[in-house]
């Protein structure tokens, strides 16, 4: 069995790390450079940096930033925010990036999967998604950070993210992002019986508990969360010692 991971999420505006709840009341948290530096010392397996202002100006502040993290912090790095075209992920890959995240892009144009998969090889190709119940048992696919309903089944969208040939897929529960009450376990394992890519559960984490929860009773392949690190109620290597005393195999 693969170790599973546990990933920080950091969103970034004008420079900063901001959190908010359900993509709202977004405040400022820190310095990203000096967040991802804390993060590589308790541990982490992983960060994701996402460009939550991707505008024309804001993509070269964030190269920046990424590529003063790539020369500080030695764990992968997943970025997004904005990228729309084979000349972003370039850019992005070249400043530093490991990997790099589409998502509402990938719902306009899901061919940017499938070119980015054949140039620079599935692994670098990370396809965020947030999506929400429909109301009817099913769930649904939005886009432009949750505001648009794009009435696209989940199911269906997972399998065509598979077959273009992404690498991994991050999943964010809008019903539980921000919430502290859990990832979302139906959501979860809804996705991950329908992909063999890995999946990484996004949204919902308030407590120790809530990462071991989603690792035990789904497939999923990494845990991520914000605030919770950022307010520093919990650090990386308290959430690895849980798992690792709950029995799964962690990095």
């Amino acid at each position: 069995m693969l170790a599973k991971r546990v990933i920080p999420c950091l969103d970034v505006r004008n420079g900063k790390v901001v959190k908010g709840v359900n993509f709202e009341g977004v405040r400022d948290v820190g310095d990203p450079v000096e967040c991802a530096e804390e993060y590589n010392r308790q541990g982490a397996d992983e960060l994701v940096f996402y460009d939550i202002t991707a505008s024309a100006e804001g993509r070269g502040l964030m190269l920046d930033v990424v590529r003063e993290t790539a020369k500080r912090v030695f764990v992968p790095l997943c970025v997004g925010g904005g990228i729309g075209s084979i000349d972003d992920f370039r850019e992005t890959l070249r400043a530093g990036a490991d990997k790099v995240s589409v998502n509402s892009q990938a719902l306009v144009n899901p061919d940017l999967i499938s070119d980015a998969a054949k140039i620079f090889g599935s692994q670098c190709v990370v396809v965020g998604i947030d999506a929400k119940r429909d109301g009817n048992g099913g769930y649904t696919v939005y886009r432009n950070g949750g505001r648009i309903d794009m009435k696209l089944d989940l199911g269906k969208w997972v399998e065509e993210i598979q077959q273009r040939g992404a690498g991994e897929i991050c999943l964010n529960s809008m019903n539980a992002d921000g919430t502290r009450a859990g990832f979302d376990i139906e959501m979860l394992d809804f996705v991950c019986s329908r992909v063999n890519i890995p999946v990484i559960a996004s949204g919902g984490a308030g407590k120790l508990e809530h990462f071991s929860d989603a690792l035990l009773k789904t497939d999923c392949s990494a845990v991520l969360a914000a605030s919770l690190f950022h307010f520093k109620e919990l650090t990386v290597q308290q959430v690895k010692d849980n798992c690792k005393k709950n029995g799964i195999a962690i990095r």
